[in-house]
């Protein structure tokens, strides 16, 4: 600002009281303004910063209680397993289930009982072609020593030589004497009771004495039976089991007699 003569000769100008403390050292007179006033407080710190502290030391505590930090695992490339891996894990879960259901259903079918099916009309009445029979085992076993067969049973046995088992049924027992006449059975010279027989055999057999731990046997159908006027009597640890009960067809459904 250029310093102005005075309306008034005679008179020095004097500078205005806000220029009076440069006045002398400057030829001008500069301009004072008042700094720019921001009306929102300064803060300190960052807003996050300050709203922490609004929080005591035992509500932190509280809350990192309630909210626990987690843990964030990074799984790395090495750690994802291989498809072979699976199909191990897989191959023996699958082990683990069918061996010892295997090793169960193998025990029961050769110590407790097993299935069979009736093959040829040897036994009619009493059972029929393709009838199924549930064989129980438990009773002529020779490590349990339960029973031993009896005159009646209805067996299911193995001959020698032969691939198919065979069913009939026990008419004499070690140290009998076995006799037919007229298709007529005797053992020990009386008449065998046999209400199972419905066609009686033709001609006679024997008489025969049963060896020890041997039985002879008979099909219900004696003119269309294989039985021991064939092969003998027959050791009897040849027998598998008792044919037990029949479970089809339907109408058969019951114990086996």
């Amino acid at each position: 600002m250029t310093e102005m003569p005075h309306p008034w000769p005679g008179h020095e100008a004097v500078p205005h009281k806000r220029d009076q403390a440069d006045y002398g050292r400057h030829n001008t007179v500069p301009l004072r303004r008042h700094p720019h006033v921001d009306p929102t407080p300064a803060r300190s710190h960052p807003v996050w910063q300050q709203s922490s502290g609004m929080f005591s030391s035992t509500g932190t505590a509280e809350a990192s209680a309630l909210y626990p930090p987690r843990l964030r695992t990074v799984r790395h490339c090495n750690d994802v397993q291989p498809a072979w891996h699976y199909l191990v894990r897989g191959l023996r879960i699958l082990l683990e289930t069918l061996v010892p259901a295997m090793i169960v259903a193998l025990a029961i079918n050769l110590f407790v009982a097993q299935a069979t099916r009736v093959h040829g009309q040897s036994m009619e009445p009493t059972l029929h072609s393709e009838q199924r029979l549930v064989v129980e085992k438990i009773s002529y076993s020779n490590w349990l020593h339960l029973r031993s067969p009896q005159r009646g049973d209805v067996v299911v046995l193995r001959i020698n030589g032969m691939d198919e088992l065979l069913i009939k049924r026990v008419v004499g027992l070690p140290g009998d004497q076995v006799e037919i006449r007229d298709g007529r059975v005797f053992v020990n010279h009386q008449l065998l009771d046999e209400p199972y027989v419905v066609f009686p055999a033709d001609g006679d057999y024997g008489p025969v004495d049963i060896p020890p731990l041997h039985l002879f046997v008979l099909g219900d159908n004696r003119n269309f039976s294989n039985d021991s006027r064939t092969f003998g009597p027959i050791p009897m640890r040849n027998v598998i089991g008792r044919a037990w009960f029949s479970y089809w067809p339907p109408e058969t459904v019951g114990p086996v007699q």
